[in-house]
């Protein structure tokens, strides 16, 4: 287990060392992506260790920091989870950006992404070992500082630096209130978390909510909660593709890793109301990101809401395992929250997929606007059927891996509809509603992400001239796309060994996991519900099989003939009889208007001969950002007003500045002088 750590580090240190000796070619782009696959190999074995055969690992550093203590890194059976979840996902990302970063040779960004690159995922993939408030945020910082620097690759675009800015205030915001939750859980004493935990139970009742609350600001403006969202919808799409699919895939899940480790494992079981909190939360951010997420016309950033939307599918099991562990319920509580962090590991595959397929097609295109797309099928076969499988996940539908966890997240919360409080069974029965509605919603949205992207006649001369992605990035994204399956059928062997991780977390012994039925159906505690994701597999393969018979045996009998489809009088169909992005979300927009508020100008050019004759016709849409104008722009402004008073003290004179120094020096020792110190 020792090897295997130090060849995870060594292979991310030498990758990101090969991307600053080699600097900028081919070379350079390989022997960083190598770097970079080797550590998420050893990674991946190194978790699966821990996971599966139960291996312990733990090591100390005293030589880094000694002076504070050192920096030590243990891993748990729920860090190793974690750990595999980012391994899952970084090596099959590596290898995509080796073919993808191809358009960088000759530029000095290619340098920087390959360090910054293997720099974030060396702390990304230590920060669920890490044993240790320093190491910990130590870890937290440098991932927020190095996945800032790659937003940051096009600084000569102004929306990339204005999503880098967001990105970095909030990133500093949960930076700060982490560091407060650590010191009252730390009390003084020292900060190795298996005395953290030991410590936990002697705080006062208050102490342990402010905690609670401090930790779920900082690791929620991580993971993208709302209304700590506001980042993520701009730096996902700024970052190179195959970097918003580490973190849309893997870094947001360091917030969710974040909240079970503090709120579950180091302060043990709460008040209801925590529980109650999330919950609504997670509802919440599920519900408004899917709706925002079906209004966006640019590819990367519907991706981005959607990231909003399953991080609130994942808080929503959180909470309602929290929630029933404070009301005695242990088996519904494991159940929540093994749905949680199976949608966890699910999430990253089909997200880090979906966004390698977007990034694909900006590569081949150079737009990720998809009213300028559509007709990609053509030029890109394998690309739009590897996007689909990511999008049929993403949507919950079977036989992907996305079906599995949200049906057992469905499951998780109707004992709650029987509790003995008549306000969590009415919060239970909200909360159902709105994951149903969520996931109609969401596979409505990739209806039209598919389908105006991949579908129909091609609306750009970019999109007519689309081509296949590079073998690497295909790889990449074949990896992925298998492992969503994998996931799925494999959902047997998956759960009960989550279970078993977090079973102890929930006062349960490790043996309590649902039962099976054949060794294939998933069955929940109390037989109240089976399914077999195997079973369902081969059952829609057989319906596809036979359908596809029964169209060849009955279409060869048949002439084929062709003919023009009619469209509006006309006989040849052109992209302007498509739907397009914004026509698509029209009828949801007007359902939903009360919440989106919606703006539009329709600007007419008329022929200068006669007014009767229109030569153009300009239409504008936006919705309201409820969050920007009412939550935070008033911030803004007040600190900026704060600034500018601030700004009056640098008045640019020495002698000012000796009199600030002085008069600080002058109150010190008076305030010495009066409390006797």
């Amino acid at each position: 287990m020792r090897a295997l750590f130090l060849l995870l580090v060594a292979g991310y240190a030498s990758g990101a060392a090969a991307a600053l000796v080699f600097g900028t070619g081919a070379l350079a782009r390989w022997a960083s992506a190598l770097g970079a696959i080797t550590g998420a190999a050893a990674g991946l074995a190194l978790a699966a260790g821990t996971c599966i055969w139960g291996a312990a690992f733990s090591i100390e550093a005293p030589g880094l920091l000694g002076s504070a203590g050192g920096m030590a890194f243990t891993l748990d059976p729920l860090g190793a989870v974690f750990l595999a979840l980012t391994s899952l996902v970084a090596g099959p990302s590596a290898l995509y950006g080796a073919g993808y970063s191809r358009t960088w040779d000759a530029r000095s960004e290619l340098r920087q992404v390959g360090f910054m690159l293997n720099v974030f995922l060396l702390t990304m993939s230590l920060v669920p070992l890490a044993d240790g408030t320093l190491t910990f945020l130590l870890l937290w910082e440098a991932m927020s500082l190095s996945s800032y620097f790659l937003v940051m690759t096009e600084s000569d675009d102004p929306d990339v630096v204005s999503a880098g800015q967001w990105y970095l205030a909030m990133a500093q915001i949960g930076l700060a209130c982490l560091l407060g939750a650590f010191l009252l859980l730390q009390s003084g004493g020292p900060g190795r978390f298996a005395d953290l935990r030991a410590a936990a139970d002697t705080l006062a009742p208050g102490t342990r909510d402010a905690v609670f609350v401090l930790a779920l600001i900082g690791f929620g403006s991580k993971a993208g909660l709302i209304p700590l969202h506001v980042w993520l919808p701009r730096a996902h799409p700024a970052a190179p593709s195959h970097v918003s699919a580490l973190m849309s895939g893997a870094m947001i899940k360091m917030g969710i890793y974040g909240i079970f480790r503090v709120d579950l494992d180091l302060l043990g079981t709460g008040p209801a109301w925590w529980g109650g909190l999330l919950l609504a939360l997670g509802a919440v951010s599920a519900l408004l990101g899917v709706l925002y997420a079906l209004m966006e016309h640019d590819l990367k950033s519907l991706l981005a809401y959607h990231s909003v939307e399953n991080i609130g599918l994942i808080t929503m099991g959180l909470g309602a395992g929290l929630l029933f562990g404070s009301l005695q319920m242990p088996g519904a509580a494991l159940l929540a929250l093994v749905a949680a962090l199976y949608h966890s590991v699910n999430h990253a595959v089909f997200k880090g997929l979906l966004f390698l397929g977007a990034g694909a097609a900006l590569h081949a295109t150079g737009t990720r606007d998809m009213n300028r797309l559509g007709g990609l099928i053509r030029g890109m076969p394998w690309t739009a059927a590897l996007f689909l499988v990511g999008s049929v996940a993403i949507s919950g539908l079977p036989p992907f891996n996305g079906f599995v966890s949200e049906w057992l997240l469905f499951q998780s919360l109707l004992p709650g509809i029987g509790a003995p409080s008549p306000l969590v069974a009415v919060l239970m029965v909200l909360s159902l509603g709105m994951l149903a509605l969520t996931a109609g919603l969401c596979a409505a949205c990739f209806v039209k992400a598919f389908g105006i992207t991949f579908l129909a006649i091609p609306r750009s001369p970019e999109a007519e001239r689309a081509h296949e992605a590079a073998w690497s990035m295909r790889i990449g994204m074949v990896v992925l796309a298998v492992t969503c399956l994998v996931l799925s059928v494999a959902a047997f062997e998956i759960v009960p060994r989550l279970s078993s991780v977090l079973a102890p977390l929930v006062g349960l012994p490790p043996s309590a996991t649902p039962s099976f039925a054949v060794g294939l159906a998933l069955q929940t505690r109390g037989d109240f519900a089976r399914m077999s994701p195997p079973l369902v597999a081969a059952g829609l393969g057989l319906i596809v099989l036979a359908s596809w018979l029964a169209v060849k045996l009955l279409a060869s009998r048949r002439p084929v003939r062709i003919g023009e489809t009619w469209g509006c009088g006309r006989v040849v169909q052109t992209p302007r009889m498509e739907y397009t992005a914004t026509a698509f979300a029209e009828p949801l927009r007007r359902i939903f208007a009360a919440l989106y508020r919606p703006s539009e100008d329709v600007s007419i050019d008329f022929h200068p001969g006669s007014r009767y004759f229109v030569q153009s016709i300009s239409y504008r849409s936006a919705i309201m950002p409820w969050f920007e104008r009412y939550l935070y722009a008033p911030v803004i402004a007040r600190i900026r007003s704060w600034s500018e008073r601030v700004l009056a003290l640098q008045s640019g004179s020495v002698h000012a500045y000796l009199t600030y120094l002085v008069s600080a020096l002058v109150l010190l020792l008076g305030w010495l002088v009066v409390t006797g110190k």
